[in-house]
């Protein structure tokens, strides 16, 4: 989300070098993408003047909004934190039967987009429409924010601090609050930002749900008025209280944190008896993978069944997956494209500029994928005609969403890589194109490609964009299925949530073992950025 902390200085930063322009030149122009969609929307807001701002924000209405919606985020947040903990010590830490297992399906609820569990939700239970159907559906999906980087905690954590509290008395209760919870502290808090986020910014579930958060009433302003200067004072507003959220979550992690002296040696904790508390540790795990996974699958395989029944159109779904994949994957490349430049001046050079750059590069942090929609929606109508309603409008609206997720990947690939071998290139007399071409970018290829790879996951599942955005005739998977929720034909939409599952399943188990080991090297000190980036979406 924005900018939500200052980048700290790393390893292998130059700051006597001057940047190179040959990165300088693309990386602005890929800030430039980022803070386009923020900036046209402040001067969007402000057409009305400060009268008319004053008047949307001082309704009664507004204040409602604001309440519900940082209500439910505190509530979502709360839950996720006791699930996400809870379910890692439990998986790492004890003698809890087939905890490898319950260990992966923690992680799963990653690969099924909120609007999907939303759809199996209200499908079966139409009463559950309002807070605690949105509360359920969305604690379900992003609990895994704060289970993976506490599990990468605990991995790495010393269990001699919980040894000697043992061998003082302390019960294995009194040592995990006393001991354990302040050094997972970092990790989770991170974790939660980013459930927060999340849940601030959702459009799916809130919606199908029909519950009123900022997202849905943007949507349904934009929607219902020819004057949509009130929707662009209500992202602009939803984005005040993202940085806020940010901001203070930042100022809180730097007051405190723990440290751990000397390298040490990592080393697995003493394993913890359950006991008796065995069968209802198993229970609880079996309810989260019942509420997360079994149910929505067994909602979706009902629907699949009932409308094998009846004709489906097949050509329409295979159409729907193919533009899904096609946008998605062109969404990925351009983001990655654009992400390059910055990595790389990330993990190089840490003059003002290039911090200035990162920094503007996480704008799309901060702004909610119905906000950015908002925003293009705005500026294609006034300055981009032709590619208004077109995929070129689509995609740009992918980059400046998920351009952090890419801008992570590869300054952390980057970082990693030996900067020597391109000291020694640039001996030899090779230009900075061609260490960046033979050197570089190779050395943090793997790296690289699975940033790529998120971004191509996340722009699959993107809802509020694609919906305001695609272009006109085009359906995609989560459109298609928003289209078919929307009127109550849960039998029609089942098809596409399938489809959308199934591409997203896969490449998520495959990317949560890869985000797993990244968040255990960025636990001392977190930057949310650095943890399960993308994954707010």
């Amino acid at each position: 989300m924005s900018a939500p902390s200052v980048p700290t200085r790393r390893p292998g930063r130059s700051t006597a070098e001057r940047p190179p322009a040959l990165l300088v030149v693309p990386a602005l122009l890929a800030a430039a993408v980022a803070v386009l969609p923020l900036g046209y929307l402040a001067v969007r807001a402000g057409e009305g003047g400060l009268s008319t701002a004053v008047e949307v924000l001082l309704r009664e209405r507004t204040l409602w909004l604001v309440l519900r919606s940082l209500g439910l985020t505190a509530a979502v947040t709360s839950a996720c934190l006791v699930v996400g903990v809870g379910l890692a010590w439990l998986t790492t830490r004890t003698d809890l039967p087939a905890r490898r297992t319950f260990g992966v399906l923690a992680a799963l609820p990653l690969a099924v987009p909120s609007y999907v569990a939303a759809y199996a939700w209200i499908s079966a239970f139409p009463g559950l429409a309002g807070f605690w159907g949105t509360f359920l559906v969305l604690t379900a999906c992003t609990y895994p924010y704060v289970y993976l980087p506490v599990v990468a905690a605990l991995r790495r954590s010393d269990p001699s601090l919980e040894e000697v509290s043992r061998s003082l008395g302390r019960s294995a209760r009194a040592t995990f609050l006393a001991v354990t919870v302040p050094q997972l502290r970092p990790a989770a808090a991170a974790g939660a930002l980013l459930v927060a986020l999340y849940t601030l910014s959702d459009f799916g579930a809130p919606s199908l749900l029909r519950y009123d958060v900022f997202t849905r009433v943007i949507h349904s302003s934009y929607r219902a008025s020819f004057d949509r200067t009130p929707a662009a004072i209500l992202a602009i507003l939803l984005v005040v209280i993202t940085v806020a959220i940010t901001v203070a979550e930042s100022r809180s992690r730097n007051r405190g944190g723990t440290a751990r002296l000397g390298g040490g040696v990592v080393r697995p904790a003493v394993t913890v008896t359950l006991g008796r508390l065995r069968a209802v540790a198993m229970g609880l795990c079996l309810a989260v993978a019942a509420v997360a996974l079994a149910f929505p699958a067994g909602s979706l395989g009902y629907w699949l069944v009932r409308g094998a029944s009846a004709s489906f159109d097949v050509d329409r779904l295979v159409s729907a997956a193919t533009s899904t994949v096609g946008v998605s994957f062109l969404g990925a490349v351009v983001t990655t494209a654009l992400a390059i430049p910055v990595g790389v001046l990330a993990a190089r050079y840490g003059t003002r500029t290039v911090r200035l750059v990162e920094h503007a590069a996480y704008a799309g942090h901060a702004l909610p994928g119905i906000v950015v929609a908002l925003a293009l929606v705005f500026f294609g109508i006034r300055f981009a005609r032709p590619v208004y309603q077109e995929t070129p409008l689509l995609v740009l609206a992918y980059a400046v969403l998920f351009l952090p997720v890419a801008v992570g990947a590869v300054r952390a690939s980057v970082a990693q890589s030996p900067r020597r071998l391109e000291e020694v290139s640039r001996s030899l007399g090779t230009g900075v194109w061609t260490t960046l071409r033979r050197v570089t970018l190779p050395l943090a290829g793997p790296g690289v490609a699975a940033g790529a790879a998120l971004v191509l996951l996340t722009c699959m599942k993107e809802l509020p964009a694609t919906l305001l955005l695609r272009p006109t005739g085009t359906d995609t998977l989560a459109t298609r299925l928003w289209t078919e929720t929307g009127s109550g034909a849960y039998a029609a939409a089942a098809p596409y949530a399938a489809m959308l599952v199934l591409l997203a399943a896969v490449p998520t188990f495959l990317l949560t073992h890869a985000q797993t080991h990244r968040a255990a090297r960025s636990t001392d000190g977190v930057d949310p950025r650095d943890v399960m980036e993308g994954g707010s979406r």
